[in-house]
């Protein structure tokens, strides 16, 4: 059954979780070996991923409030480690 033109593509939930779990990983690698320090290069490559979600839901025009995840909800969660880690660095 083809799909209309301007319908995205939807992925499953579960494929969206293990997509984050992998950049997630991906990102504390690449912050380990940061000059400045793993914080400070955690937060910003973070905020990085943040942008890039945000960018590739309004490309592929996902709902913001869909049923299942998407990028919208990727950059939710980037956003909320974001803040822990921000929250986490002033702390200490």
């Amino acid at each position: 059954m083809p799909q209309a033109p301007n319908m995205p593509r939807m992925l499953s939930s579960s494929r969206v979780i293990m997509r984050f779990a992998v950049r997630f990983v991906l990102l504390a690698g690449f912050a380990a070996f940061g000059s400045v320090g793993f914080g400070r290069s955690l937060s910003v490559l973070l905020w990085m991923s943040i942008i890039l979600c945000v960018l590739a839901g309004l490309v592929r025009r996902e709902p913001l409030f869909g049923t299942a995840l998407n990028h919208w909800d990727e950059g939710v969660a980037f956003g909320a480690l974001f803040a822990l880690i921000h929250i986490v660095s002033e702390l200490a």
